[in-house]
């Protein structure tokens, strides 16, 4: 049985990654035309939103065979307000190549690619597409990936009639002895065994043993080879399918193992079922089996497909290494687990979106159809984050940008029929912990007729339950962690069965409560350790916990104290150098940080640091100060305190800061 790879093409927009793809199963035999990604005819964009525009939208699985080696090949989109598409990708890939354009260089999209694919530690290589447009630059490219990328790469071959249509790109082989010399040197530098080998017997350290020593780091993330070549022309692919065969990893797991998955995609099928893409890492899922993701109810597996040469064919099994597709998974949602993944199903990769906006049905009979259509497309990117508000009775919806909003009206008018409309969009901030606070509730054998309770110090608890927190601060980025300072005998076992099941159940609690903060805004990161904990038997249920922790766990967050923070990005801007002077004010103007400016060539090029909000209008006013010449790369960098008085947001959570108000509307509930 030959290897499988699952393998990412990632890329900055318009960088050629789909017309890279397209080329690479041409020639794999997989398609016998190439599509065009400007005529809509391309194997992987299918949606016809995405044919209208010319983007990536939605991640897209297609199956090729290179010699011994079959390769699920991941296009993903290369827009930024579609990254939460990528990251859910980055999940389940053993390989990657990242796509440059030999023209634009290094952007803003393949920076924040290329780190993410290096913190993960997923082997890469580096595509340099489009030689042969006008401006291509072979070593001016290699200069910009080594400065800006990784100086751990190494150039595979070299570029002729570049800027031409008859560029072309010819791989090194043992006899260029340049290519040997840097070969050498970048491989020692990570190997001492080598660099030993070298100085004790330079005629010992042979070509064929380089190209092993290549492969094997390149396999592990720690060198990243580069080819060039056009995916319109098809120059260079060939080098870099052997690329592919010889120098990424194939997947790993043991067929026969404990089930082990995860879920990177899902979508609804022609009858309206549910659909999961499911990576297998250890193990294998039949039909008829009963699986359960997350722990939630199990379902029986009615159907699945594996990708093969460049479409999905039933069968009755997918196995490590493999990518299915599964139906009868009711309740499956992105980033589900079987078992023990390789990666946290709360991981990301990337930073949440940064602006928030309501929709508003333009028939408001629709309202309930628009929420529900709204509902099947948070299943496919649960990172929109649908929230309701009872009181104004409106629908809100996380975003990357512009362009995302764009598509999701698109998608409403031409999927579900509606026409939809936005109210403005406004910046999502966080709160963060100033200190460390507690609060907690204790079950009383006396109850008060009051149904919505009093906020004295002697009132009652009103629920059947015992529940103490204490809140504190966490390291940014470290997410919400749960932690036990109880008896084991104290937790309700007869309702949870296991201390693991409280745990987990308490977490799921916590994270809900914070999603919306002394302000109205997220707390992403802090330490919750239940330090009380009681019931009455059999009086007690879990919706009592559930219940109770927003009441407790509010009460903590107030003696702790939060402080809100706005999203920061990291900007780079290239302009002429006598344009420079004029660019200072509106820096100033925007809140901007600039750093010390340097000068190259004809350019002058600033970094620095600007808030969120005012990104689009350094984006707008650019253009009229540098001529149309000025180049900006903004992306997502950090959290700072907002200056002056804190925003709000609206509460959507029956508000647990009022504790007459929360009973009231939790009490008549039940």
């Amino acid at each position: 049985m030959g290897r499988t790879l699952n393998l990412g093409i990632l890329a900055h927009v318009d960088a050629g990654k789909t017309s890279l793809t397209e080329r690479l199963l041409h020639a794999a035999g997989v398609i016998d035309e190439i599509g065009s990604v400007d005529e809509g005819s391309t194997q992987t964009d299918s949606l016809e939103l995405e044919r209208q525009r010319g983007i990536t939208i939605k991640s897209a699985v297609v199956s090729f065979e290179i010699d011994d080696v079959t390769g699920n090949l991941i296009d993903t989109p290369g827009h930024p307000d579609f990254i939460a598409e990528v990251e859910r990708v980055l999940n389940v890939l053993d390989g990657a190549v990242l796509v440059i354009s030999a023209v634009e260089g290094v952007q803003s999209q393949t920076l924040v690619l290329m780190r993410t694919l290096q913190r993960l530690r997923i082997p890469t290589l580096l595509f340099v597409n489009k030689i042969d447009r006008g401006g291509a630059e072979y070593q001016r490219t290699l200069d910009a990936i080594a400065a800006r990328l990784t100086p751990a790469i190494v150039a595979m071959g070299l570029v002729s009639d570049a800027g031409t249509r008859g560029a072309d790109f010819t791989p090194f082989g043992a006899d260029d002895e340049a290519f040997t010399a840097r070969l050498l040197d970048l491989l020692a530098e990570q190997d001492e065994a080598l660099l030993a080998a070298y100085v004790d017997d330079e005629a010992s350290v042979s070509y064929r043993r380089l190209r092993r020593r290549l492969a094997a780091k390149s396999r592990q993330g720690a060198v990243h080879p580069v080819f060039f070549g056009s995916a319109i022309t098809g120059a260079g692919v060939e080098a870099l399918m052997h690329g592919i065969r010889d120098l990424l990893p194939a997947a790993e797991g043991d067929a026969e193992g404990v089930p082990s998955g995860s879920v990177f995609k899902v979508e609804r099928g022609s009858a309206g079922e549910k659909v999961a893409y499911v990576r297998m890492f250890i193990g294998t899922l039949r039909i008829r089996e009963r699986v359960a993701f997350e722990g939630r109810d199990d379902h029986r597996i009615t159907a699945i497909s594996v990708f093969e040469r460049g479409a999905t064919t039933p069968r009755t099994s997918v196995v490590a290494g493999q990518i299915g597709k599964v139906w009868g998974l009711g309740d499956v949602r992105i980033g589900d687990r079987l078992g023990v993944s390789r990666v946290a199903s709360d991981a990301h990769f990337f930073p949440p979106p940064t602006l928030e906006t309501a929709i508003i049905p333009v028939d408001a009979s629709t309202k309930g159809a628009l929420h529900v259509a709204l509902t099947q497309l948070a299943e496919q990117d649960p990172l929109i984050n649908l929230r309701q508000d009872d009181v104004r009775q409106e629908l809100f919806l996380s975003l990357y940008g512009e362009v995302q909003k764009e598509v999701i009206q698109a998608t409403l008018a031409t999927d579900f029929g509606l026409e939809v409309e936005f109210r403005g969009t406004t910046t999502i901030h966080i709160e963060r912990l100033t200190g460390t606070g507690e609060a907690g509730e204790i079950l009383r054998a006396r109850t008060h007729t009051n149904v919505t309770g009093d906020s004295s110090p002697t009132s009652s608890n009103r629920f059947p339950a015992t529940l103490g927190l204490r809140v504190g601060p966490a390291p940014a980025g470290s997410g919400i962690e749960l932690r036990l300072d109880v008896d084991v005998r104290v937790v309700p076992l007869y309702i949870y069965k296991t201390v693991d099941v409280f745990t987990d159940q308490m977490t799921a609690y916590v994270r809900e409560t914070l999603r919306e903060g002394l302000f109205g805004w997220r707390v992403p990161d802090c330490i919750v350790t239940v330090t009380n904990c009681g019931y009455r038997a059999p009086g007690t249920t879990a919706g009592d916990f559930r219940k109770l922790t927003p009441l407790v766990l509010m009460g903590a967050l107030k003696e702790a104290g939060t402080v809100v923070c706005e999203p920061v990005h990291r900007f780079r801007i290239e302009v002429p150098v006598d344009t420079f002077g004029a660019l200072l004010p509106m820096l100033t103007q925007l809140r901007a940080v600039p750093g010390t400016p340097s000068t190259e060539a004809s350019a002058t090029i600033i970094e620095g640091d600007i808030p969120a909000a005012h990104v689009h209008a350094l984006q707008q006013q650019l253009p009229g100060l540098t001529r149309g010449e000025g180049v900006l790369e903004a992306t997502f960098d950090h959290y700072e305190p907002v200056r002056g008085a804190p925003p709000t947001r609206s509460r959507t959570d029956l508000n647990p800061l009022d504790r007459k108000e929360y009973l009231l509307h939790v009490l008549r509930r039940v």
